[in-house]
Formats: C-alpha cells, structure tokens, sequence
C-alpha cells in the first residue's frame, strides 16, 4: 500500500535535520502543528512511498527536485514559460 508522507525540516540545515508523518495518520494535522509551532517547515511536496524507510530515502535524494526537474525538461509548456521568464529578464535588464 502506498502512503503519502509530508517532511519537515529546520530552516537552514540543508535539509539535515528534517522529520516526517505519515499523512494517513489521525493524528496528522495535530502533529503537523507541534512541528511548525517548534520551528520546523514543510519541505518540498508529498512523497508516495510504500513505508517510511522508503519515504526516506526518497527525501535523501532529493526525489522531488529531480522529479520537477524532469517535468521542467520534457514538457514543452515548462520549456515556453522558461523562455518568456528568460526574455522578461533580459528586457527588464535594458530599461
């Protein structure tokens, strides 16, 4: 069974220091307050992984940063939106 799991980190610890919970919990949305409350925040989306040792590793390796980073690369929309960003850059740049 595959599970959503939502991860946390300390702002500026490179992603060292970080928790996780597990989404189906009851106890969810309580946990996620204590969290914010000590200082953690919501890092990157929800991984989908079938137990918390896999959720994990897939956090470790920045899964969703690549899988952002392949969306970005094969879809053509992306490629436009990163061309009218980089065309506005340029203009702004010469006023």
């Amino acid at each position: 069974m595959i599970n959503k799991y939502q991860f946390f980190c300390i702002p500026d610890s490179n992603r060292k220091k970080f928790t996780f919970i597990d989404m189906s919990s009851d106890s969810f949305l309580t946990e996620k307050e204590v969290l914010l409350s000590q200082g953690f925040e919501v890092e990157d989306d929800v991984i989908y992984a079938e137990n918390s040792k896999e959720a994990v590793e897939k956090f470790k390796s920045n899964y969703v940063y690549a899988l952002e980073e392949y969306n970005t690369s094969s879809n053509p929309f992306y490629s436009i939106l990163l061309i009218f960003q980089w065309v506005k850059s340029k203009l702004s740049g010469k006023l």
